[in-house]
């Protein structure tokens, strides 16, 4: 059969086809005797058809669960679609419709596509989170964790986004931006809901100890820096005029004796409440101001430091000295208790503001650095302690033990444990997202709704304009939907308006996946045993915090609920590349953009899949104009014609063919599972390649194509290929007489007596001249190698009768003769 004769189009349209009515990919739910294993791919979002991203994280997250399959394991890979949100709401207001009719529309072109490019999914699982018989369970488990008082709702500062008109969560602001808009986010101050993510902080962190290893170090070192778990003291200051003390916390204790003034977030309740009254004017417009800076203009040390003082004074409780209270941005009222000790000899912001407001500078760590206050440079270093009374001389961790046994034995103080891990706010201003399940009394508070009661439907007449976003959500507006009978008093009452951050659908989805018809729960709690935790989850690294550390919170709450057995959802992390073009990033705007649609239509989709995973490793970003598509749809016609040219009958015994075929093709298979196995997908290709080209120079000119070791080696390949060529891989198995799908012929095993090498080549050179090869055993000893080199006939010819200067052996691969001069 000649190149030409394959066509990648016609057979992607028949082996479709043929694998929608076996469905190959379907997981076995009984019990069969197999191990199981479970794939799970990020959920997509169906925004508009498939792209290039979206090609390459789905080729490889398609590997592993192709490669368990052909193990012999019983594999769970489904799919469906995070399917509510904004985008879907923008696109309703603009076309005057219902988000549904925009997000269903694109979930069936993103099927079509998915099907298509050969994902090996097992279509029966399929969900989506718009669907009622989804949010229903995600209702549920909101009621759960309200129960359990892990969601409760309070007022105070939000991050607002004043595009989108909606609060955000402190893990949806990148640079004081919206992650989704790019908007400039605002602080105001709204009731919103909350899930208690702190109280699992310490599990979060260390329960990372099961991930060592299996997830990427930089994605466990960004949840560890987002948690940031911190020990220290709470101090208490008693402010003047003020009842209660204030309470600071403090990474360094032992500097006590230096903290000469104190500064609360100006825009924390503390500043307003104790801020005197002929200080109230200034403070007032200096809070105005710092309400329309971003909180990372806040933290930021380039900026020049502003203030105000609020005619209040603090007592430090180590010396009892009278301290100055002040207002600044640079504090903020989510840190700690909003409210800080100010050491400025060694905290630079707190130097900087001490030098601007001429307040004392008092150093109390000495480092063997100049003075701060004459230099400006704050010493932040470890040192001996000085100037503070009792704790004189010192070290660090000695100060810190010793001053915080004073202060609790004054009872003015305590170690402590503080987080930058704040509450995951839930609730949104939005329509299209799931509801909140709390229905609002005046006689009875707060009231769920009852279970039997879920879902709560969003209404189905909301359409278009009524939907534009108002700084309240749209379901305000929905009268016959938001008024109903309070569930516990029969009175009049209203539903909850707001719905929940997407992030609540997609931090449990792959648990209904295992079970997706269940209707007695979220999912079935056996099911999940059987199939749980999640073995390879593979996805973008720009859900390393957002995304993940919700799931794992929400693992850790399911454990705590005896729904599931294990304490982290994910075993194994994949975290792929981007696609790029020309160094940059793909945009529609820019113009710099490859259509995945017209990549397939040109070439075919095992073209493109190869050319993804053969470009790096999955974690290194790919640059399409570095990618030849032209190479790989070559290579795969060479794939195909090596099939259709097999001479010899299905089931032969290869033991009578080539052994030097029969070497190569079980070092491929050998070197092809540790390289997969190993995520090391562009290497594993490589070897495949190698062994093509070994098998067509077998065919051309050795013992030909009826060779039984052909036949193996062709169906070796074929086998092999089918991780990542699906398509091409498929004809071929059926061009070698084979009927069932290649997923169901096993993965080869290498025979250990073909791995060994009988022989090596090793290269003797003259003066650094090649002027021989041998033929010698694999663990040949230097000794040996060298007497075997030195009695070559064509090294003596090349010696002359030379002197031997020195010899260097490199067994098995080289000897380097130096003759003397």
């Amino acid at each position: 059969m000649s190149d030409e004769q394959y066509d990648p189009r016609a057979v992607q349209d028949k082996w479709q086809a043929v694998w929608a009515e076996l469905e190959p990919f379907k997981a076995v739910e009984e019990d069969d005797g197999r191990e199981r294993r479970y794939a799970l791919d990020m959920f997509p979002y169906p925004s508009g058809d498939l792209h290039m991203g979206h090609a390459e994280a789905f080729a490889i997250g398609d590997v592993p669960a192709r490669y368990w399959l052909q193990k012999g394991f019983n594999v769970l890979h489904p799919i469906g679609w995070d399917s509510f949100g904004l985008p879907a709401e923008n696109a309703a207001i603009k076309r005057n419709s219902h988000p549904a009719e925009w997000t269903y529309a694109n979930i069936d072109t993103q099927a079509g596509s998915f099907k298509r490019y050969a994902a090996s999914f097992d279509w029966s699982r399929r969900l989506h989170t718009s669907d009622p018989e989804y949010y229903r369970w995600t209702q549920w488990l909101f009621l759960r964790f309200y129960e359990r008082g892990l969601a409760y709702r309070k007022g105070g500062h939000v991050n607002w986004c004043p595009n989108d008109q909606t609060v955000l969560a402190n893990e949806q602001v990148v640079g004081g931006h919206c992650e989704r808009c790019g908007a400039l986010v605002e602080k105001r101050v709204l009731t919103q809901w909350y899930f208690k993510i702190t109280e699992y902080a310490d599990r979060l962190l260390d329960d990372m100890a099961q991930l060592e290893g299996k997830w990427p170090e930089r994605v466990l070192l960004m949840q560890r820096n987002w948690i940031g778990r911190s020990t220290g003291a709470d101090v208490d200051f008693v402010i003047e005029g003020r009842d209660a003390p204030v309470t600071v916390y403090t990474t360094r204790p032992d500097t006590l004796y230096g903290a000469t003034f104190m500064v609360v977030a100006a825009d924390a309740e503390l500043a307003e409440e104790i801020c005197a009254p002929e200080q109230r004017t200034a403070f007032e417009a200096y809070r105005e101001e710092v309400s329309r800076e971003s909180e990372i203009e806040r933290l930021s040390t380039e900026r020049d430091k502003t203030g105000v003082f609020l005619g209040r004074h603090a007592i430090n409780p180590v010396n009892g000295e009278r301290i100055p209270v002040w207002a600044s941005d640079y504090v903020l009222a989510e840190y700690g208790h909003g409210a800080i000790m100010a050491v400025p000899a060694h905290d630079q912001r707190d130097l900087d503001f001490a030098l601007k407001f001429g307040l004392p500078v008092r150093t109390v760590v000495d480092t063997g650095e100049p003075d701060p206050g004459q230099t400006g440079v704050a010493t932040a270093g470890d040192g001996r302690i000085v100037n503070s009374g009792p704790i004189n001389d010192l070290s660090k961790a000695d100060g810190i033990a010793t001053i915080i046994e004073i202060l609790a034995r004054q009872g003015n103080g305590k170690a402590s444990v503080n987080f930058r891990l704040r509450d995951w706010l839930v609730s949104r201003q939005r329509f299209w997202g799931c509801p909140i399940p709390i229905i609002h009394c005046d006689a009875c508070g707060e009231v769920p709704v009852p279970d039997d009661q879920l879902p709560v439907r969003l209404p189905e007449n909301l359409r278009g304009a009524d939907l534009s976003p108002k700084g309240t959500s749209p379901l305000a507006a929905a009268a016959d939907w938001v008024n109903v009978e309070c569930p516990k008093c029969g009175g009049a009452a209203k539903r909850d308006t707001d719905t929940m951050d997407t992030f609540v659908d997609s931090s449990w989805y792959y648990y209904r996946y295992c079970s997706p018809d269940y209707t007695d729960g979220p999912f079935d709690v056996e099911a999940v045993r059987k199939w749980g935790p999640v073995d390879q989850y593979t996805g973008g690294v720009e859900h390393a915090i957002l995304h993940l550390l919700y799931s794992r919170f929400f693992t850790k709450v399911l454990h705590d609920m005896g729904m599931v057995d294990f304490t982290e959802p994910f075993t194994r992390l994949l975290n792929q590349g981007q696609v790029i073009l020309n160094a940059k990033a793909m945009s529609k705007t820019t113009g710099n953009l490859v259509d995945l649609g017209q990549q397939i239509d040109e070439f075919g989709v095992d073209v493109v899949r190869l050319a993804m995973l053969f470009s790096g490793p999955p974690e290194d970003d790919i640059d399409w104009a570095d990618v030849s598509p032209h190479g790989m749809s070559k290579f795969l016609s060479r794939v195909h014609r090596i099939a259709s040219e097999v001479a010899s009958d299905a089931g032969v015994d290869p033991s009578a063919g080539s052994v030097d075929l029969r070497r190569v093709t079980h070092r491929t298979i050998s070197e092809a599972t540790m390289l997969v196995e190993a995520e090391r997908f562009n290497v594993a290709i490589s070897r495949i390649m190698e062994l093509v080209n070994a098998t067509r120079k077998a065919i051309d000119s050795g013992p030909g194509a009826a060779d039984p070791a052909v036949r193996e080696a062709a169906e070796t390949i074929t086998i092999l290929l089918s991780l990542f060529a699906p398509y091409t891989a498929e004809d071929a198995w059926s061009l070698l007489s084979r009927t069932a799908p290649v997923i169901k012929a096993g993965w080869p095993t290498a025979d250990p007596a073909l791995l060994v090498q009988e022989s090596v080549t090793c290269v003797v050179q003259v003066a650094g001249k090649v002027k021989d090869r041998l033929e010698i055993p694999p663990d040949i000893s230097d000794a040996d190698l060298e007497a075997q080199a030195l009695a070559s006939p064509k090294v003596q010819e090349a010696l002359n009768g030379a002197g031997i200067a020195k010899v260097i052996v490199r067994a098995p691969k080289i000897v380097n003769i130096v003759p003397q001069r």
